[in-house]
């Protein structure tokens, strides 16, 4: 598949063991590339399966596990140690891991040196089927997820399905969240989905968004429908850190689907049959939309009003009978209301 942007299109491969495909794809996209860093983890750089030809020199720069990768320090971190191997602009940065590593790696290739090549390797499947698509790039900040980030396209995605096996069974469900979105969004059947291989669900959710990107690359128009669910989902996600509890995003993204089609019904948007659509295919995800945190109604609500995305009010991408679209000045009473049913039970 690709995301088709002129001169920076690039390809996404989903197949087993693509990550074989690194060194071909350095020699075709950066051929006067004569170094290679590749950012991971010391957790997968230990995996049976982290083995690369990369075609040329490389040096691994390790970063921290999980999101705590996605700090301006660890950015600090990775910058210093690009510097320190002498990184020019004809070099390639190489992401080898989850989401939180390709934002991080994307937003260290976008600011050193004022911009330099990068290729994403995803090994999560969140990674795979969001994250490391796109050209979003980003840490978090103190007061949010996200907030530092620049868009930085790759030079191309390379989806190994075969180390999705590999996934503990928290973080397979996690990226499902975004699996869900995207069926949701793209109006597949549930008959397709009670038959879909894993690939088949990387695919859907990579296939969309390469055309969403492609038609919409800074989020101005069709792109800003990948954040359905996640205006709650967001919130879900800050309150929890605050509080130190672990909630992942695909998770949070499950919960913030299950109440946006629940406020589109109130809305008169939809019907009880679209509703019942989104449960069955969170259900057969086995993705859990009850509520995750400990949080009353206005604290959620004040948190939604002031995401990045908000606009400064409340706006939900939403179903209605003409497809997905962005609703903004959503009425605070109405999300109050089914906030209030939505937490005391779906």
């Amino acid at each position: 598949m690709k995301v088709e942007l002129d001169a920076r299109s690039y390809e996404i491969l989903v197949t087993p063991d693509a990550r074989h495909e690194l060194a071909g794809l350095l020699a075709e996209r950066a051929p006067r590339a004569q170094l290679v860093a590749v950012v991971t983890s010391a957790s997968l750089a230990a995996r049976d399966w982290f083995h690369f030809d990369v075609g040329r020199a490389f040096s691994l720069v390790m970063v921290p596990e999980g999101e705590g990768a996605k700090t301006m320090t660890a950015a600090a971190d990775v910058l210093e140690s690009l510097a320190e191997l002498g990184l020019s602009r004809q070099d390639v940065v190489v992401a080898v891991g989850g989401g939180a590593i390709t934002d991080l790696a994307g937003f260290v290739a976008a600011t050193y040196l004022r911009g330099v090549a990068l290729v994403n390797v995803p090994t999560s499947l969140v990674g795979q089927v969001d994250a490391a698509i796109g050209g979003k790039t980003g840490v978090n900040l103190r007061a949010g997820k996200n907030l530092a980030g620049a868009f930085h396209q790759p030079l191309g995605v390379l989806c190994d399905t075969r180390v999705l096996a590999t996934l503990p069974r928290r973080e397979w469900l996690s990226g499902l969240g975004e699996v869900a979105k995207c069926w949701l969004l793209a109006g597949r059947s549930l008959a397709d989905l009670r038959v879909a291989s894993p690939e088949d669900l990387v695919e859907c959710a990579v296939r969309l968004k390469a055309e969403l990107v492609s038609r919409d690359e800074r989020e101005s128009g069709p792109r800003v429908l990948l954040n359905y669910g996640h205006t709650l989902a967001h919130a879900l996600e800050k309150i929890a850190q605050r509080q130190g509890d672990d909630l992942r995003h695909g998770e949070a993204v499950a919960v913030g689907l299950a109440f946006a089609v629940r406020l589109a019904r109130r809305l008169g948007r939809v019907g009880d049959d679209v509703v019942h659509y989104h449960d069955e295919v969170l259900a057969h995800l086995e993705l859990s939309f009850a509520w995750p945190i400990d949080a009353d109604t206005d604290t959620v609500l004040e948190v939604m009003t002031h995401d990045k995305k908000a606009h400064h009010d409340l706006s939900f991408v939403l179903a209605g009978e003409n497809g997905f679209e962005l609703v903004p000045g959503v009425d605070e009473n109405v999300v109050r209301e089914v906030l209030d049913e939505f937490r005391g039970g779906v």
